[in-house]
């Protein structure tokens, strides 16, 4: 007993000694740059070796090496680098283990370098690389577009764009050999065709849309017809759509008359397709792109102005004065008349209500529902942008009906409205999530856009992936530089505003998303969320009347700082 409690003094007395050493020896090893050099001999002595290769464990054991840095030195170059790597090492793993959830944890590490170091040189490559996984090892081949995709948007000047752009060339070939392969084994297999219910439309002389509804998704063609006198035939515009048969509760021909289109005709054109057909009268563009559950096919017919410019910016009509050496001599009112030509001017604003009717938005309990909440905080907004800006405002609802997505987006165009915002509620699976955001149309960036984008637009995240594939095309007439300074005005007036009267106030930032209600929209454009129903410190706010007139304080003061901005923009032209 006496020598085990010599033993025990001996080994406390060592400790006592030893233990400043060994810790001044291991704070000199905590150098970032000494701890990525061992990581990396790790890394390469890993991948030399066949043997260790095959034991799950030695990945990790390299893995934990790159955690210590990026975990312990955030701000420092090592912890990108190591961020990188641990995510490389995690995607070489998946090659021996077949397991997920290193993909998923490779997928995690780059979207983090991606959020945390946008300015790095490896952040292009990180972003890259997420498409590949998708692309090469999940074959998820609409997410991977959409990760290829991004680089544009994310990393306009990245050098590996030339290698996305490739890859997408590729994807887009795939996706399109999948959907007819789809298209011909269910026409093979005999399943019952997709019926064509209903063709619907909203006109003015200057703006028509026309909706296809149809009872599943189908592919289709479209193409504008030259007029043909010797037939007394006019401008047409038609739409083949495969496998599709015409009910007998659709009106075959529906006259319009609108001074844009005559009227709309369908017809089955074969045994297996249905031709949809468009009389044009006076017609001077237009756009078809389609939207899910339930799946209809929208076409948008707008007059081309005599006399407009092709440009909807200022800046650009400033650079090419300039190269023109024009002179800046314009008059208040040749500003003012050109302002109006660009669509600059803001006289008319339409508010939208999110949901309404059978559409209850997000609800929780029996009565408390986000259509109820959004009309309450429209009218408010209304009516401060009336009494404050003189602007004339228009609701697309005033009261609880229920409206479609394309119809409110039809309301804006035919009502030709300077400004659209729809107003919205939030919601979250997870009742701690809290804050106030604004979005505007564009391919979504992140996960939680896209989740929101999917509610909002009451159809699934895989079918939003879906859009984003075509959303290139949608967006070629959609002024996001406009809409894009709108959304970061109204978020930072409404951070202000409530920010005034409340002490905890959130901004999740302004955001891109394609959000169907936005969609075609010719003017500025926004989708606002003014607070999550699903937390409770919001919750009981959205409810009270004191906060519903700060958020309404808020988007009325961030109208009038981009309506001043315009003012600035175009004083000099």
């Amino acid at each position: 007993m006496k020598i085990k409690i010599w033993h025990i003094l001996i080994l406390i007395l060592a400790a006592c000694f030893i233990a400043p050493g060994y810790e001044a020896l291991a704070r000199s090893s905590k150098k970032p740059e000494l701890l990525l050099k061992k990581a990396d001999r790790c890394r390469k002595s890993l991948y030399r070796s066949s043997g260790d290769r095959k034991y799950r464990h030695n990945w990790l054991k390299c893995v934990h090496k790159y955690e210590i840095i990026y975990k312990r030195f955030p701000k420092n170059d090592q912890a990108v680098w190591a961020m990188y790597h641990s995510a490389h090492l995690y995607t070489h793993l998946y090659t021996y283990s077949g397991k997920s959830k290193d993909l998923d944890e490779a997928v995690r590490l780059y979207k983090r370098l991606t959020d945390k170091y946008p300015g790095h040189r490896l952040a292009d490559d990180a972003q890259y690389l997420i498409g590949e996984i998708y692309y090469k090892y999940k074959k998820d081949y609409p997410q991977a577009y959409v990760e290829f995709l991004k680089m544009d948007i994310k990393f306009p000047s990245g050098d590996m764009r030339p290698r996305a752009k490739k890859r997408l060339d590729q994807l887009s070939l795939i996706l399109s050999k999948k959907k007819e392969k789809a298209i011909k084994k269910k026409a093979g297999s005999k399943v019952t065709l997709v019926s064509v219910k209903d063709i619907r439309h909203w006109s003015t002389s200057n703006y028509t849309r026309v909706v296809i509804d149809l009872d599943g998704p189908t592919k289709y063609k479209y193409h504008l017809l030259k007029k043909d006198p010797s037939l007394k035939k006019p401008r047409r515009l038609y739409l083949d759509l495969k496998n599709t048969r015409v009910t007998s509760r659709i009106d075959r021909e529906i006259p319009i008359k609108d001074g844009l289109l005559l009227r709309s005709r369908a017809g089955q054109y074969t045994k297996n397709s249905v031709r949809v057909v468009l009389d044009t009268e006076s017609i001077g563009g237009y756009k078809v792109f389609h939207l899910y559950d339930p799946f209809r096919i929208v076409v948008d017919v707008r007059r081309l102005e005599n006399g407009a410019p092709k440009t909807g910016s200022v800046i650009a009509l400033k650079k090419r004065k300039a190269r023109k050496g024009v002179r800046r001599t314009s008059t208040r009112e040749e500003k003012v008349s050109l302002a109006r030509q660009l669509g600059l001017n803001v006289k008319r604003i339409v508010i939208d209500p999110g949901h309404g009717g059978k559409d209850p938005g997000c609800i929780l309990g029996k009565k408390l529902r986000e259509k109820d909440l959004v009309l309450s905080i429209a009218k408010k907004v209304a009516k401060k942008i009336k009494k404050e800006t003189g602007c004339e405002v228009i609701l697309t609802r005033d009261r609880d009906i229920f409206l479609s997505l394309e119809q409110r987006t039809a309301i804006a165009n035919m009502k030709k409205a300077d400004l659209f915002i729809s107003i919205h509620v939030n919601a979250h699976r997870s009742r701690k999530v809290w804050g106030l955001e604004t979005y505007y149309l564009n391919m979504a960036t992140d996960e939680r856009s896209v989740i929101v984008a999917a509610r909002e637009n009451a159809t699934s995240e895989k079918n939003i992936s879906d859009l984003q594939v075509i959303l290139n095309d949608l967006m070629l007439n959609t002024k996001i530089n406009e809409s894009s300074q709108l959304a970061f005005d109204i978020q930072k007036g409404m951070i202000s505003k409530v920010g005034r009267k409340y002490k905890k106030v959130r901004s999740l930032g302004v955001k891109q998303a394609p959000f169907y209600v936005l969609i075609g929209a010719q003017m500025p454009a926004i989708l606002v969320e003014t607070g999550f129903i699903t937390n409770q410190m919001e919750r009981k706010r959205l409810v009270s009347n004191t906060y519903q007139e700060c958020v309404a304080e808020g988007i009325c003061a961030g109208i009038r700082s981009y309506i001043n901005g315009i003012a600035l923009a175009y004083k000099g032209v």
